[in-house]
């Protein structure tokens, strides 16, 4: 097999009892240290990863003496062109990039949204050697904010960072919170929303709370202010999972979406309990009303764990502004 090279691997004691991606892994770091476990399962899933008489998965535990043949190809050109666009940069080093990301920025190239994505601007910013860390088409890409949504997001700048932060996001011990403006006042004013999250039977393109087939999702909330005699309030949400559309979901499930979600938000009426000036600066709002204004996680070269605020987004703060003087 061309553009690439092939390391046998011998499960040793060790080893044995252990997944197969995580055995894998660690048996090439001497050769391969920046080899990932999601990159590895990614070859596994391949085909790239044979084994004598074995079924390769890779959560199949392996046993002492077993014998895999691991292919790495070379590393695949970045199809994604870097392009200079402004970049609201909170922190970098050499290993990660912190940024602001402003709502109506995707994060990575999908289809309909090709390119003069975050991932464009990280490229164009970082250099080529961004490209292909943790995979060629989300380069640099450990989590995600929706279009919309604004507000910090980490990137890694080398696959150790990349798989350093992608393992503290499934350890959920990466804390973010968001800012959220809703609809009426959340009872209790704080408190947990553990309700599953998979795709809505009703309509494929949305996302919705469900009570089987859907994926577990916790989120944490708290009532920060509320407005016009509770017609609106401001909620700090924390999230301890990353579903799609998780927050949004979750206060629509318990009564409260958001101010300005054009998928989720149905206000119902509740127009009708603001004053003109506050019902005109909502019916502005275009977007949905929802900040990313903390990020928490561990240096993935330090150690040291690293806390990241900004005020919120201006469109945010104007509303809210708003919203206080009525």
């Amino acid at each position: 097999m061309a553009g690439g090279r092939t390391i046998t691997v011998t499960i040793d004691a060790t080893a044995a009892g252990q997944r197969l991606d995580r055995a894998l892994v660690a048996a090439l770091a001497p050769q391969v240290p920046d080899l990932s476990r999601s990159r590895l399962k990614a070859l596994i899933e391949a085909g790239r990863v044979t084994g004598e008489a074995t079924i390769v998965d890779p959560s199949r535990r392996v046993k002492l003496g077993q014998i895999f043949a691991i292919f790495l190809p070379d590393p695949e050109p970045t199809v994604i062109e870097g392009q200079a666009l402004p970049l609201a940069i909170i922190f970098e080093d050499a290993h990660v990039i912190v940024v602001d990301k402003p709502p109506g920025l995707v994060v990575h190239p999908a289809p309909g949204n090709p390119d003069r994505t975050l991932v464009n601007a990280l490229i164009a910013h970082c250099g080529q050697e961004l490209a292909g860390i943790g995979g060629v088409q989300r380069p640099g890409i450990v989590h995600r904010l929706d279009k919309d949504t604004s507000g910090l997001i980490v990137a890694a700048k080398t696959e150790r960072a990349h798989r350093s932060l992608t393992e503290q996001f499934a350890a959920r011990t990466v804390d973010r919170a968001y800012a959220a403006l809703v609809w009426g006042v959340p009872r209790p004013r704080s408190g947990e929303i553990a309700l599953a999250i998979g795709r809505s039977s009703k309509n494929r393109k949305k996302m919705a709370t469900v009570r089987r087939g859907g994926r577990a999702a916790l989120t944490r909330y708290k009532v920060v202010q509320e407005f016009a005699g509770g017609a609106v309030s401001l909620v700090e949400c924390r999230l301890a999972t990353g579903r799609t559309h998780q927050i949004r979901v979750h206060m629509t499930a318990i009564g409260h979406p958001l101010l300005g979600d054009p998928v989720y938000g149905r206000p119902r009426g509740r127009w009708q309990a603001l004053p003109a000036a506050a019902a005109a600066a909502v019916g502005r709002f275009d977007r949905q009303a929802l900040d990313a204004w903390l990020l928490w996680f561990t240096h993935p070269e330090s150690g040291e764990r690293m806390r990241f605020t900004k005020n919120y987004s201006h469109d945010i703060n104007s509303l809210v502004s708003i919203l206080e003087s009525v």
